[in-house]
């Protein structure tokens, strides 16, 4: 694996966490009687939502970091218990899907639905602030999403009332950007490997080594014989 290009990646992420904390406490100055996020505020720790393959990298890498490569197993089964549960929420919604019902109306629904992030701990406070996701930056600001506005539910912001919004989608989709450019930079064998989306707790309990990643040298063709 050749870090160097990884790190190049990561610096780019990063820079994409620093706009969205840019971001927040631009409106938070600006409206600081709407936004009430304050320590062991955990509301936005129950938010189902995936990350794209630049931000699980990232993110599985820093939490490594963190325990030197050998998180505790008891947080690693909190993550594997979330995302079982998860798995079984999704199969549910493609089930829906399935049968007709509305895509949008699915994902609304599943935007509603609180499970306890596995990196909430038992203090209400996050194992992983320092690298969090983008989308818990974001939490507690309006943002929008396919058009529609979304802000937290225990904020101070007025419904009909126009406030600077984040825009989700355009932040997804550099993050799909920056996905597909390293998965081509590392020379993936997996065609579709930028475009993977996964749950927090699985980032974290995955081990993104050379085979998972398709850059596996085990994984090249066999090279004909001369004799």
């Amino acid at each position: 694996m050749n870090d160097a290009i990884f790190e190049r990646f990561f610096r780019d992420y990063e820079g994409l966490s620093l706009s969205a904390d840019r971001a927040f406490a631009s409106v938070a100055g600006k409206y600081p009687e709407c936004v009430k996020c304050k320590p062991i505020c955990s509301d936005c720790c129950y938010a189902t939502f995936d990350l794209t393959l630049i931000e699980a990298l990232y993110i599985n890498h820093r939490f490594n970091m963190n325990f030197n490569q050998n998180p505790p197993e008891a947080l690693l089964e909190k993550c594997n218990k979330v995302d079982r549960e998860l798995y079984k929420i999704k199969k549910r919604a493609y089930k829906s899907m399935e049968s007709g019902k509305d895509e949008k109306d699915i994902i609304l629904e599943m935007a509603e639905l609180r499970i306890r992030c596995p990196m909430l701990n038992e203090d209400d406070m996050c194992d992983i602030y320092e690298f969090r996701p983008i989308t818990c930056r974001l939490y507690g600001i309006p943002t929008a999403i396919d058009g529609r506005g979304y802000t937290c539910g225990l904020s101070g912001f007025q419904k009909g009332t126009t406030y600077p919004t984040a825009n989700i989608d355009q932040i997804h989709n550099r993050l799909l950007q920056l996905s597909a450019e390293l998965a081509a930079a590392i020379g993936s064998k997996y065609t579709r490997m930028g475009e993977m989306l996964v749950p927090l707790s699985m980032a974290l309990a995955t081990t993104y080594d050379d085979n998972y990643l398709g850059i596996s040298e085990d994984d090249e063709p066999a090279k004909k014989s001369d004799t």
